[in-house]
């Protein structure tokens, strides 16, 4: 039986929250995949700059920002908080 690894988490998430628009356009699956690939350092489809300073965040305890594509094609964001207290699951016309 073939199982994927489980990703090691890198990322203290807090309280993860969704926005209401998000929650309407995404599935439950496309939000947990992408929590779990952010909470492991995998930032999804965000450029290299902001890759960078997503890994100088993550060391600095600065704000995080991911960007992932949900199976329907649905761009959205997760976004946790410098002081780690709150990750929040939105759409990016929620910002």
């Amino acid at each position: 039986m073939n199982r994927k690894p489980v990703p090691v988490a890198v990322v203290r998430l807090g309280r993860i929250v969704a926005t209401p628009n998000a929650l309407g356009k995404l599935t439950p699956e496309d939000i947990l995949v992408a929590i779990q690939r952010h909470q492991a350092g995998d930032w999804g489809d965000v450029d290299e700059e902001d890759r960078r300073e997503n890994d100088l965040s993550l060391k600095e305890g600065f704000r995080l920002l991911s960007v992932y594509h949900s199976k329907n094609g649905t761009k959205f964001w997760i976004i946790t908080e410098a002081d780690r207290s709150v990750t929040t699951v939105l759409l990016p016309e929620d910002y």
